[in-house]
């Protein structure tokens, strides 16, 4: 078969210029129309009907059901998601069908929302929005009704310093603030080193008052010390380094009471009941959250009870949503452009058909000798 006649299943829309591109090459693209996700039923059902690729999110369950039904035809699973929790990595391995992601094109954008969003909540500028909108704006006074909290200068807690906390770390320099890191599995001192001496320059320069720093230090510590709590850790349920429910009653209460929590994370990282309780109860001043433990976001959620609506902030999962970032064709600055170069790549064999030099696999293990299960393949 010539790479012109390849089938593609999309479980959504990637935008038409991705779209497009693929048809232009001559593939045969066909796309849930959505916006919902497809039932589990019709994905197995298209990967019987033997196409050769699907385009994937994190709500499509990808297992060893799909790659039994692809068995002989199905050659790679492109996930249009930085995350891949949905996807069973043994399984993958064990029916040697690799699947990519599109990690790095969202670091930026990610971190700008996580920014934003620290910003409109320590600000108040929904509750601000709300009042005038509601003709409940009397007249200017210089503290009342309410205060927000400012930012600058003061200091954040960056958990998680992979390379989206790292871009979130660059921009809260831009704003004067001092940073404490903690990151379970991998510390960057390098680049901490290298953020010291940006901070040391701005100063020396006299661009601030006061030298900021930043450093390393345990859970406890970043969630005692910090004004702001940022959340960047990926989603493990077991093994050695668990971030499930990371945020729970005994760390909420380790948090300052005038401290703020951000997650553009994963949505399990919280536990959602123990965070409606701290902001009920006041253990800390507010939360601002992009992710959920299950999205959307259920009618009966306690995040969603009125009592608490000043100071919980809630976003439907949007934060690498910028134009450039989801729907450029350039694999170096949008998501679909990653998506469609993953899949190229492998159904087009390039780099002389050597997955394990294919920049946007992840699984590469199933062809280098040891699955994610640690049994050989």
């Amino acid at each position: 078969m010539s790479k012109n006649n390849f089938r593609i299943y999309a479980t959504c829309h990637i935008g038409d210029a991705a779209e497009n591109l693929l048809r232009d090459k001559g593939y045969a693209l066909d796309v849930y129309p959505g916006p919902e996700a497809p039932a589990k039923s019709l994905i197995v059902e298209k990967a019987a009907s033997g196409v050769d690729a699907l385009i994937t999110t994190l709500r499509d369950p990808i297992d060893a059901e799909v790659f039994e039904a692809g068995k002989g035809t199905l050659k790679v699973v492109s996930q249009i998601a930085v995350g891949f929790d949905n996807i069973n990595r043994v399984d993958a391995n064990r029916y040697r069908v690799p699947f990519t992601n599109t990690a790095e094109v969202l670091n930026d954008a990610t971190a700008e929302f996580a920014f934003l969003m620290m910003g409109t909540l320590a600000r108040r500028m929904w509750d601000s929005e709300k009042m005038v909108r509601e003709q409940k704006w009397g007249a200017w006074h210089p503290f009342l009704p309410f205060l927000g909290d400012e930012i600058s200068g003061k200091t954040i807690a960056v958990l998680g310093t992979g390379r989206i906390g790292l871009a979130m770390i660059k921009k809260c320099t831009g704003f004067d603030m001092n940073v404490l890191c903690y990151d379970p599995v991998y510390q960057n001192h390098r680049f901490a080193a290298d953020m010291e001496q940006v901070m040391e320059l701005r100063h020396k320069l006299g661009m601030v008052r006061e030298k900021n720093w930043i450093k390393y230090v345990s859970l406890e510590q970043a969630l005692a010390q910090a004004d702001f709590v940022s959340l960047h850790v990926p989603l493990i349920r077991e093994g050695g380094s668990p971030t499930y429910h990371l945020i729970n009653e005994r760390t909420l209460k380790l948090m300052r009471k005038e401290a703020y929590l951000i997650n553009a994370a994963r949505g399990p990282v919280i536990d959602e009941n123990a965070l409606a309780k701290a902001l009920k109860e006041r253990w800390i001043a507010g939360a601002a959250l992009d992710v959920f433990e299950k999205e959307p976001l259920a009618a009966d959620s306690p995040l969603l009870d009125p009592e608490i609506e000043d100071r919980c902030r809630l976003f439907h999962h949007f934060a690498s949503g910028g134009r450039i970032t989801r729907l450029s064709i350039d694999p170096e600055k949008g998501m679909a452009g990653r998506c469609i170069q993953g899949l190229r790549d492998v159904l087009e064999k390039n780099y002389s058909g050597d997955i394990t030099r294919m920049p946007y696999v992840v699984n590469k293990e199933a062809w280098t000798g040891s699955g994610a299960d640690g049994e050989g393949i």
